[in-house]
């Protein structure tokens, strides 16, 4: 019994003595924790993967900027030139009118109209990419626009003048050559290559505060914002902050490829909200070798005017999908025309590139070069068929036209769908709409003129009404004549009145 109560005795020192330790050792730690690291923490962080990866990165894009920032100039035009474009807000609007007329100067006339501002000369500031060694420069046509004398300012610190090598308006790009040595020139990216969601920066000379380096995403693909001319639009979207004086600027990826030319800003104000729009590179490598070497940009044409494809639509025609565009006219004698491309047909694809709208289609036409044979996949009558055209050079005299001639007096059809109609030689043209109508929920309204029902054409009145009564159970297809629109498809709901 003494034995044992011996060992229990000896048990309970050992065990004082681990828990005195551990309490020594537990205050060293604790102290540590109020002063410098402590081991214990030290040797978690180092034990860790992870946290070897993160302290021995960088989370910066500092080496980008450095390979980038060389070759993003400083663009200076004297001369009429113009200012920035933004969405909703120009030169001319009323409200940048109180900045931009001489002091005592009426911007309206004797009897109220609005005159003609005068143009002073004044100095526009934009950006600019190098984007050869031997110093040739991309920038904005809107920078440059009306110039006579064009500077560029270095990172270096030089500032050597420019000549205009040539522009292009329906892009809004321009070429510039400099004369030196030592550019810097970006690496050309592949704008097709982009994907939403990538982070991109842009580089430029905002508000003239000096170059300047923004982040954000690539937001969206493929905009139109019908600024300007708005002929050839294909603009990359990002919300990396983009202001007055980052237009000709570079839009880069991480790996420093020049994705984009900084061209416009969605805004009402005039300042960054996050909506920014660049030219795609694929698009300005185009315009920046035609004219470097013919001084002009030529584009194919198709000849064709087209419109988006709404659902009705696919349902009219038979279609289960709205991928494409659709033909609403067709111009005579054009590459169209000689390939046998018809007024109803649907584009899917051009030359293997699948067609999602107007914008695209209209881009890859002119990108694929006058005289090219290109590949056309239609939907016609419900079957799909490949149509080889071969494409003429853009000109804006060859586009489809549509006129149209006064007719007699015809009776009206306002049980059908809404409208009350005339005969005319190419149709029947809407004298009223009763603004109730299924007609009027369509758009249609008077002055246009109806020339087929369901791919159908009508002349009478009768025809008319015999079209619409088959199409009980889907959407009514209309192909109307507009005046300085053309030809265009509408779609009639069903009635569901019995």
């Amino acid at each position: 019994m003494n034995k044992r109560y011996s060992l229990s005795k000896r048990t309970t020192r050992a065990l004082l003595a681990v828990v005195a330790a551990l309490f020594i050792a537990s205050g060293a730690a604790w102290h540590g924790l109020a002063g410098t690291r402590p081991a214990i923490v030290q040797a978690a962080t180092t034990s860790t993967p992870l946290a070897q990866t993160i302290a021995g990165g960088r989370d910066s894009y500092a080496d980008v900027v450095d390979v980038v920032s060389p070759a993003v100039v400083t663009v200076h035009a004297q001369g009429r030139a113009r200012v920035s474009p933004t969405r909703f807000q120009s030169p001319d609007d009323e409200f940048f009118g109180q900045f931009f007329r001489n002091p005592g100067e009426n911007p309206r006339g004797r009897r109220g109209e609005r005159q003609m501002p005068r143009m002073p000369k004044q100095n526009a500031l934009g950006s600019g990419v190098v984007v050869t060694t031997d110093g040739y420069v991309l920038t904005n046509n809107h920078v440059v626009d009306g110039a006579e004398e064009v500077s560029v300012d270095f990172t270096d610190g030089r500032t050597l003048p420019a000549k205009i090598i040539g522009t292009d308006k329906p892009s809004d790009l321009a070429l510039l050559k400099v004369n030196g040595s030592g550019f810097k020139a970006v690496a050309l990216g592949n704008s097709d290559a982009v994907r939403v969601g990538d982070v991109v920066l842009a580089v430029g000379n905002p508000l003239n505060v000096g170059q300047t380096v923004t982040m954000g995403i690539i937001s969206a693909k493929g905009r139109s914002t019908s600024v300007g001319d708005g002929s050839y639009e294909d603009f990359l979207q990002t919300d990396a902050p983009i202001n007055h004086g980052n237009s000709g600027g570079a839009l880069v990826n991480t790996k420093g490829e020049l994705v984009g030319i900084n061209s416009q800003i969605l805004s009402e104000s005039g300042g960054n909200i996050g909506i920014g729009f660049a030219i795609p590179v694929n698009m300005a490598k185009h315009v920046m070798n035609d004219l470097r070497t013919k001084g002009k940009v030529t584009r194919a044409q198709l000849g064709v005017t087209v419109q988006g494809l709404t659902a009705d639509m696919a349902t009219s025609l038979g279609l289960k999908q709205t991928n494409g565009v659709i033909v609403s006219s067709v111009g005579e004698g054009s590459a169209a025309e000689r390939a046998g491309l018809k007024r109803g047909d649907v584009i899917t694809s051009f030359n293997g590139q699948a067609v999602r709208d107007m914008n695209a289609l209209r881009n890859r036409v002119a990108d694929a070069g006058p005289g090219s044979t290109a590949d056309v996949a239609i939907v016609r009558d419900g079957a799909e068929k490949h149509v080889s055209v071969k494409l003429d050079e853009h000109n804006p005299d060859h586009a489809a036209r549509d006129g149209r001639s006064d007719g007699d007096q015809g009776s009206s059809d306002k049980a059908a769908l809404g409208i009350s109609v005339t005969s005319d030689k190419k149709g029947l043209v809407v004298q009223d709409v009763d603004p109730d109508g299924r007609a009027a929920d369509a758009g249609i309204r008077a002055g246009d003129v109806i020339q087929e029902v369901n791919r159908q054409p009508v002349k009478t009145v009768d025809e008319l009404r015999a079209a619409v009564r088959k199409s009980t159970d889907k959407p009514t297809l209309l192909l109307i004549s507009r005046e300085g629109v053309g030809d265009v498809f509408v779609t009639v709901k069903p009635s569901h009145n019995g």
